[in-house]
């Protein structure tokens, strides 16, 4: 049987499809490459295509009976927060179509197994320090994290119906490098964003000070890539059990890091003496967010192995990989 990875191209989904291939499993990629490279997918193979757009179900639908997919791991999606802000429609229109095309796709084809690229945007600005998967309410404060939960009640709903077994991993901020060649294609998270302002010579910026945090800047739950690539192996195989109490798992180590302690940590590991600067906060930003892993830890035997240092290492390593982004240490200096 086949596993369709659907945003395979990726960040995430590469670093999945390569932990795929290390477990053994044919794999097939749905990528309309608005991010990603074809080159990462290690000769799976590629169908490009906008899961988004009308007719996408059938033809996924398509794509999975030719192709003997038993499981599905959804990831394709818009993703920036900002962005959801400024642009609610199209939010809606690419996620929320994205998962009820992935869903028409796998109720007509019999793909019976539904790993979903949750996030933990559905929580809002939650009551607790530490979230549990069951807090209540969940408040999503921005279209991205509403579109998320949503996709979730969509699975939910169509379990009994159609038999699909569906697993949402709600995961925080997803960083780091697996191998070089996965590094982040796009400039969108945190660790990227500072390093491509040092490739400019520019000051790094952080968006906020005066958040009600230990040093003023949003705290969040930096997640290794790898680890969250395992978690997505880890949930396959729990899909596999007849009897299973929770669908939905936080994906995190449990530990809260301030985007400054991120800065400094690449001060440190990059070894340049750069200044960053502070711009206005960002709209949609909660600003306090870490979750427990302690349903995915017993349910699935999944823990974390990489923390904050490694993290910042690893990306630093596929950064300095990449000939179009590799920064001279030595000649470096800031611009502004």
């Amino acid at each position: 049987m086949t596993v369709l990875v659907t945003g395979g191209c990726g960040y995430i989904g590469a670093h999945v499809v390569h932990a795929l291939h290390q477990a053994g499993e044919r794999v097939v990629v749905v990528d309309d490459l608005s991010y990603g490279k074809p080159t990462r997918i290690e000769g799976s193979r590629l169908y490009g295509m906008d899961i988004a757009a009308p007719g996408a179900g059938e033809r996924l639908a398509e794509i999975m009976k030719a192709e003997d997919v038993d499981s599905v791991i959804h990831f394709a999606a818009r993703k920036q927060v900002g962005e959801s802000v400024e642009k609610p429609l199209w939010y809606y229109q690419q996620n929320i179509n994205g998962m009820l095309n992935v869903l028409i796709g796998m109720r007509d084809s019999g793909a019976k197994k539904l790993v979903f690229s949750s996030s933990a945007a559905t929580y809002g600005v939650p009551p607790v320090d530490v979230v549990p998967e069951d807090v209540v309410p969940m408040l999503p404060i921005n279209p991205y994290g509403q579109t998320k939960l949503f996709g979730e009640w969509m699975a939910r709903a169509c379990e009994e119906p159609y038999g699909i077994r569906f697993c949402g991993l709600r995961y925080f901020n997803v960083a780091g490098c697996g191998p070089v060649e996965l590094e982040d294609p796009a400039i969108l998270n945190l660790i990227p964003m500072l390093f491509n302002r040092l490739k400019q010579g520019k000051a790094p910026a952080i968006f906020g000070d005066d958040y009600p945090t230990p040093d003023g800047t949003c705290v969040r739950d930096y997640i290794h890539v790898s680890d969250l690539a395992d978690a997505h192996i880890a949930a396959l195989k729990y899909l596999d059990r007849d009897e299973r109490k929770y669908d939905a798992f936080n994906v995190g180590t449990g530990e809260g890091t301030s985007v400054r302690q991120i800065v400094d940590e690449v001060k440190k590991v990059t070894g340049l003496p750069f200044k960053e600067t502070v711009m206005a906060r960002r709209a949609g930003d909660p600003p306090h967010l870490i979750g427990s892993p302690k349903r995915i830890n017993e349910e699935m035997g999944w823990h974390a192995k990489y923390n904050v240092e490694d993290i910042v290492k690893s990306a630093w390593a596929a950064w300095q990989a990449n000939p179009e982004h590799h920064i001279d240490v030595g000649t470096w200096k800031q611009e502004d």
